[in-house]
């Protein structure tokens, strides 16, 4: 068996014959001086080759439309696999950037989960998945075997029940299933026919010998009922099946997904509340009030100062402490609950911190503002996301029973 790749005579660009054994199996690097030869010996020759007869192992017809790579200068190469080459570049890094996002492993992994990931619906928790005949059949057959059972298909009569019940004896269907026992089409007012009916699909005792017959019938039910089938077997529970995603027990329907609802920097999946960064800037009161044993006279709010700064901020504060009966002299920390909670969120009348640190995010096109903002934030997790940086939308599918958010939480030997 080959241990290396053999390589002899190689004289492509500025490489003067050389002769090189690479282990296979290992990481191999090649360094050196600029100009030195390290990527005429590792692109133009080695992986120029190894593309060269992996290409060449395609029919005439398919090579026309791939990119093909001249014979590199060179005696022999033996042992060369087939080689892809990953071009050394400067990547932006963003807030958002990962080993994911940086190798682009990610693109895969919102494929896979777009493709291969289960719903679990919001309302009951339990998986969501489309139900083919032959998936219900086996469904059926694992936990009614042997037993009587009932096939129906809901059918929606708003008005006009004379023409409906035209429409399902025309398509072959004169049964009704009452809950306990099948009644006559034909035996229904048309007044009690408005609402939702539950059509006979099929009756029989489930065998294996049945597989077609019940097939047959699914299709038909699922084709006439929207998708949706119901299964009664003697004495129990109905059992709902829909080949959409759509779950039965709580009536909820979810949109199929597409890839970029697993992306976080994609709009369509990344959390509105943080665009996907999984991090929110909030003011941050441990640096607004770094000293709550100053009192407000003594400027415990850091960036409106005390009454020797002659702010404008600490002329407004000083007015509302005025009217609201909040002493001015007391450490803030001896203030109650409800008088900090005051000076910090305000009322209808008094914008008080948290009001005075939104009014400046509408000015942050200012440089000075945005300095001066930078102070006294900092970066908190999302609320809504909880760091996962993606909507619930995304988190509803799983892999594994693991959500995509925490696929992206493991490190990389676990993931």
């Amino acid at each position: 068996m080959q241990s290396s790749i053999v390589i002899r005579g190689a004289r492509q660009n500025n490489l003067k014959g050389l002769d090189l054994d690479i282990p296979l199996n290992r990481i191999t690097v090649i360094t050196g001086v600029s100009g030195s030869g390290k990527s005429s010996l590792a692109f133009d020759t080695l992986y120029a080759e190894g593309q060269r007869r992996y290409v060449e192992t395609f029919s005439p017809y398919a090579r026309q439309f791939m990119d093909r790579m001249d014979r590199p200068r060179v005696d022999t190469i033996v042992g060369v696999p087939p080689a892809i080459a990953i071009d050394r570049k400067d990547p932006v890094r963003t807030s958002r950037s990962s080993v994911g996002t940086m190798t682009e492993l990610t693109d895969y992994v919102k494929l896979l989960f777009a493709r291969q990931g289960v719903l679990h619906c919001d309302g009951c928790g339990q998986p969501v998945q489309p139900d083919s005949p032959e998936r219900i059949w086996q469904a059926m057959l694992g936990q009614y075997g042997g037993q009587r059972l009932v096939l129906t298909f809901p059918y929606s009569v708003a008005d006009d029940a004379a023409a409906v019940r035209k429409e399902l004896l025309r398509l072959g269907y004169d049964r009704v299933w009452g809950g306990e026992s099948v009644q006559d089409l034909n035996a229904l007012a048309d007044d009690a026919m408005v609402g939702t009916l539950n059509m006979v699909a099929d009756r029989l005792v489930l065998g294996a010998d049945q597989r077609q017959r019940v097939i047959d019938s699914l299709e038909s039910a699922q084709r006439i009922g929207g998708g949706q089938v119901d299964a009664w077997p003697a004495g129990g529970a109905r059992h709902s099946f829909s080949d959409r995603l759509h779950c039965p027990r709580c009536d909820i329907t979810y949109t199929p997904p597409l890839p970029n609802l697993f992306s976080f920097n994609s709009p369509l999946g990344a959390c509105d509340t943080c665009r996907g960064f999984g991090r929110v800037i909030e003011m941050d009161l441990d640096l607004i009030i770094p000293d709550p044993g100053l009192s407000l006279n003594q400027g415990a709010i850091k960036p409106w100062g005390g009454a020797a700064d002659k702010r404008f901020e600490y002329r407004d504060l000083r007015d509302f402490c005025r009217r609201a009966g909040i002493p001015m002299d007391k450490p803030f920390k001896a203030l109650s609950a409800k008088q900090r909670r005051a000076v910090i969120e305000g009322n209808d009348d008094y914008y008080g911190i948290r009001g005075f640190f939104k009014w400046l995010e509408g000015r942050t096109y200012k440089m000075h503002v945005r300095v001066f903002l930078s102070r006294y934030r900092s970066y908190d997790l999302c609320p809504e996301c909880h760091g996962a940086r993606f909507k619930p939308e995304a988190l509803r599918f799983r892999i594994a029973e693991r959500t995509i958010a925490a696929v992206y939480a493991l490190n990389v030997d676990q993931a």
